[in-house]
């Protein structure tokens, strides 16, 4: 479903707009969504990006341009999750803080990947797949492992 409070620029291409769930984000020029892909309220998408299926991406994040994003790709905005408050109660928006994090311009995110709320990852970096990044990730960077690592230059290497 995509909700009426979406902004989609110019030649945005969404698959199968029947499956995924979009609401209160702005999706940039020439971006392709795929299939069972969430796009939560605030988030912000470059031009010409690519989501690949069965991608989360939650609130807070800012992705710029050019950012290829694999499948099952899962962010984060929260760094102490809880179900309840210490009363028992559920938790509600006023509960918890909101962790930015930002994905700079022409990055790429293999599947499977987990980005920790509060992380940047810097220009043209590239993120295993599987990885689990839970500290910034250097401009040109490559990426592996749990927790991520770097293990070269994406500038060098590919």
């Amino acid at each position: 479903m995509i909700k009426g409070d979406v902004q989609l620029a110019e030649g945005v291409l969404i698959h199968h707009p029947e499956l995924v769930n979009l609401y209160g984000c702005t999706i940039g020029k020439g971006t392709k969504i795929g299939a069972f892909v969430e796009v939560q309220k605030g988030v912000s998408v470059g031009a010409h990006c690519k989501i690949s299926s069965h991608t989360f991406v939650c609130e807070g994040v800012d992705i710029e341009d050019g950012v290829f994003i694999g499948h099952g790709v899962m962010f984060t905005n929260d760094i102490y999750p809880r179900a309840v408050t210490e009363q028992g109660a559920l938790q509600t928006e006023a509960d918890w803080k909101l962790v930015k994090t930002r994905i700079k311009a022409r990055v790429s995110i293999g599947s499977n990947a987990t980005i920790l709320a509060g992380v940047t990852i810097g220009a043209g970096a590239l993120v295993g797949a599987g990885a689990v990044v839970t500290r910034d990730v250097p401009d040109h960077a490559i990426v592996a492992g749990v927790p991520a690592k770097v293990i070269g230059d994406a500038r060098t290497e590919y």
